[in-house]
């Protein structure tokens, strides 16, 4: 392999994972893999949560494409993208924005800042729901993540009777009404 191949390589996957780990975040740690997320949304005094297994699984990958990477060269440089990834992520999320390991720097500008926000934002919301900003390395404007908060929040204080009469109005529905208050004769 030639080094622009290599350095090509690595540079795809470091912007794969963030699209990989947007999606895990969003549809599966905020999903059916909510066990384990759960202790990463509350407080706790522990070093370790059970959230970091999600760390030691996605290890799992690169280590074994470090192995066959010695026989087949590309996985090695896949794995390494894998791997810059991951410390990034370690930097930018867990020392970064939750202090971990005793790193103390809040950035007052700029990108980091930026990065800060979008995820304090994501943390602003109880439980797995209307959650925002589910990347780790590119963040949205907080001005239009505080937008999607406040639409989350108006969506579930409407409550679904509410929903099943916008639903009823726009003709999208054939459900019956929630309660008598809305029922039709």
């Amino acid at each position: 392999m030639t080094w622009w191949e290599r350095t090509a390589l690595v540079v795809f996957m470091v912007l794969f994972m963030e699209c990989f780990a947007w999606a895990m975040h969003k549809y599966v740690m905020h999903g059916w893999g909510w066990g384990w997320h759960k202790s990463h949304h509350e407080p706790h005094d522990n070093a370790v949560e059970k959230n970091d297994l999600y760390a030691v699984v996605f290890a799992i990958v690169p280590i074994a494409l470090f192995t066959v990477g010695m026989w087949y060269e590309p996985l090695w440089w896949i794995a390494l993208g894998i791997t810059i990834y991951g410390a990034i992520y370690a930097f930018v999320h867990d020392m970064l924005v939750h202090q971990r390991g005793g790193f103390r720097w809040v950035p007052r500008h700029g990108y980091f800042k930026r990065l800060l926000q979008a995820h304090r934002l994501h943390h602003a919301v109880e439980g797995r729901e209307g959650t925002v900003s589910h990347g780790f390395l590119f963040a949205r404007s907080p001005a239009v993540l505080k937008e999607q908060l406040r639409r989350h929040a108006a969506k579930r204080a409407a409550g679904p009777a509410v929903a099943a009469d916008r639903d009823v109005m726009a003709g999208t529905t054939s459900r019956r009404p929630v309660d008598a208050e809305h029922a039709t004769s």
